[in-house]
């Protein structure tokens, strides 16, 4: 069994946009710029925004961080984000989810310039996914497609099934895995939690990818002899961190699996630092 991972793999993709970066800014001028807004005192978002203002460090960018109270309106959130969209030295920008209650996150991601949306979630970047268009992918499934290719895991013509619908990760995840081309085209089902019989379902998977956010949900019963499960669920028991799958015995079955921690979060911050080149090369007409 292949364990994958996305600690080293992403770790190898930082190192590889240091040096991209390296060139870059002899050419421009300037390095990479992303501004990341943190509301609130989430202890999760915390550490989230602390492993990527590492990341932005290491390789090479200008980040920059702007810490709101819990109680901060509406309107003032959105002016932050009217005042970075103006900003030349921002190409990036990013808004921590969960925002404390009261706060319309989905008003104040829709604000972002999509040219400046790192973290794919405008409607444009995702209409854009939904087309086949270049874009802004979000982040967590594009890093899935990313760790997948390097392990050379094609999901060409095989069957995969995702669980978990969330705008975040479970849809444009399918339209990932969907997409034409040699190291996508697979035939996808997307479960959820109204889904019948969901161990019937995973059982036809050979690319499984677990994003409902169930702690040990998924069971070696449920999976399939030789699939490749890829299991984005970071969940916090008070044994400690876990994902969606019941790792002891789903490894028992899968040809290769992400570990938890150690799989998907890391290649998410590192899909973030390639989208933020991407934003910056298209920002400076490269």
């Amino acid at each position: 069994m292949i364990i994958l991972d996305g600690k080293a793999t992403a770790a190898a993709i930082r190192a590889e946009l240091g040096e991209e970066v390296k060139t870059l800014v002899s050419k421009t001028g300037r390095a990479p710029g992303l501004a990341v807004i943190l509301v609130g005192e989430d202890p999760a978002s915390q550490v989230y925004v602390r492993n990527k203002e590492k990341a932005c460090q290491g390789a090479g960018f200008l980040s920059e961080t702007f810490r709101l109270p819990a109680a901060v309106g509406q309107a003032e959130l959105e002016t932050l984000i009217d005042r970075l969209n103006a900003r030349d030295d921002v190409d990036g920008i990013l808004l921590q989810l969960p925002l404390p209650h009261g706060l319309d996150s989905q008003r104040c991601l829709e604000r972002i310039a999509p040219d400046k949306d790192v973290d794919g979630f405008h409607p444009v970047n995702m209409g854009k996914l939904t087309l086949g268009l270049p874009g802004l992918r979000p982040c967590t499934p594009a890093g899935v497609m990313v760790l997948l290719q390097r392990y050379g895991l094609s999901p060409n013509g095989k069957k995969a099934v995702v669980v978990g619908r969330s705008n975040i990760v479970g849809k444009p995840m399918m339209l990932l895995l969907a997409e034409k081309g040699a190291n996508a085209n697979a035939t996808v089902t997307v479960c959820h939690s109204g889904t019948p019989d969901l161990g019937a379902v995973c059982r036809e998977a050979d690319f499984l990818v677990l994003a409902m956010g169930r702690p040990r949900s998924i069971t070696g019963d449920m999976v399939k002899e030789g699939a490749v499960v890829v299991d984005v669920g970071i969940n916090r028991t008070e044994t400690g961190l876990c994902g969606d799958a019941d790792y002891a015995s789903v490894s028992e079955r899968a040809s290769a699996i992400t570990p938890v921690p150690g799989g998907i979060g890391p290649m998410t911050i590192a899909q973030l630092l390639a989208n933020t080149v991407q934003a910056y090369k298209a920002h400076c007409g490269l």
